[in-house]
C-alpha cells in the first residue's frame, strides 16, 4: 500500500499531489538504443518527452495495472496549474542530472531533454481528478508542448473541458458488467458519456485497448465502442506481465504481439479503419481513420 508520498521510488514529486518519472523510453533514447512506439507512430522526441501526473489518486481498480491501487487519498488542497507546470520541469532536470556520469550517453539528446516539449499526462492515478485539469492542459500548449493527455473517461466533465493535441481513452472493458469485473466500479453510463463527447472534439483522439488473453480479444466486443467514439486512432495493446498486475493475473494473460496483430487485423475489417504501423518490441498496433 502506497501510505506516503514517499513510497513511490523512483518517482520526482512535485507539490501535494503530482509527481514526475522519466520513463524506459527515454532513457533507451538517451543512449541511441531504442525510442518509444510514440515516436513511431506520431513523430514525437522521446528524449524530450514529460511523463508526469497531476493526481497521485485513482477511482478505478483495474486488473491490468502495474502500479499500485492503494493510492493517496483525495486531497484537501490542489497545486496552481502555473506551480505544477513549472515544478514538473524542475523535476525532470532533476532526474536528468545523474545521465550526466552515464557511460553511453547522446551528449546532444541530454542537452536537448532540459528542454522538453511533449508531455506525457499519463503516469499514475487519474489526472482528470484533478480539477483545474484544463487549465494545466492550457499552460503546457501555452508554452509550445505537445500534449497527451490519457484518461479512463469516467469524469466526461472534465474530457468536455479539457483540449490537449491528442486525448486518449484508455480502456479494458466494454458493457457496465465487464467495467465492473475488470475496471473495479460499474461507471460504464459516465465512460460512454465520455465516449460521446470525444467523437465531438476538435483534438486528435485515440481509444486505448489493453488486451488481455482469455478476457477481452475478440474485436466484436469493442465495435461498439469505437463507433460512439469515432476515435482518429485505435492503439490495440497487449497487456504486460508487470508490477502489481502479477498480483491479479497470471504471465499467460499477456498476448504475444502476433495475436495483437491478428486482432487489430479482424478490428480493421469490422470498423473500416486500417492499419498504420506497429511496433512489435511493445506489442501494440496502430489503427486509423
Amino acid at each position: 500500500m502506497v501510505r506516503s508520498l514517499s513510497d513511490l521510488k523512483g518517482y520526482q514529486i512535485v507539490g501535494r499531489h503530482s509527481a514526475v518519472k522519466t520513463c524506459l523510453w527515454l532513457k533507451k533514447s538517451l543512449k541511441d538504443e531504442s525510442y518509444c512506439y510514440k515516436q513511431k507512430f506520431y513523430g514525437i522526441a522521446s528524449h524530450r518527452c514529460l511523463q508526469m501526473s497531476p493526481a497521485l489518486i485513482c477511482n478505478l481498480s483495474c486488473i491490468h495495472c502495474w502500479r499500485p491501487l492503494d493510492l493517496m487519498p483525495p486531497f484537501a488542497e490542489w497545486d496552481d496549474p502555473e506551480f505544477i507546470f513549472e515544478e514538473s520541469i524542475k523535476a525532470q532536470h532533476r532526474l536528468l542530472s545523474g545521465f550526466h556520469g552515464t557511460e553511453g550517453v547522446n551528449r546532444r539528446k541530454l542537452e536537448e531533454a532540459y528542454r522538453p516539449n511533449q508531455v506525457a499526462i499519463s503516469l499514475i492515478g487519474e489526472p482528470t481528478l484533478y480539477p483545474r485539469i484544463d487549465d494545466l492542459v492550457d499552460v503546457y500548449n501555452r508554452n509550445r508542448f505537445t500534449t497527451f493527455l490519457v484518461t479512463n473517461g469516467t469524469n466526461p466533465l472534465a474530457v468536455e473541458r479539457v483540449e490537449p493535441y491528442q486525448l486518449y481513452l484508455s480502456i479494458t472493458a466494454w458493457n457496465a458488467d465487464s467495467h465492473r469485473k475488470l475496471q473495479g466500479r460499474n461507471q460504464w453510463e459516465k465512460v460512454e458519456k465520455t465516449m460521446k463527447i470525444m467523437s465531438e472534439k476538435d483534438s486528435r483522439t485515440v481509444i486505448r485497448l489493453t488486451l488481455i488473453r482469455g478476457i477481452n480479444m475478440e474485436p466484436e466486443l469493442f465495435t461498439g465502442i469505437i463507433d460512439r467514439a469515432q476515435p482518429d486512432f485505435i492503439e490495440a495493446k497487449a497487456y504486460m506481465h508487470l508490477g502489481h498486475s502479477r498480483l491479479r493475473l497470471e504471465r499467460d494473460a499477456m498476448p504475444s504481439h502476433e495475436e495483437v496483430r491478428a486482432f487489430s487485423e479482424k478490428l480493421a475489417r469490422l470498423t473500416g479503419y486500417s492499419i498504420r504501423d506497429e511496433s512489435g518490441i511493445s506489442r501494440v498496433v496502430l489503427l486509423e481513420r
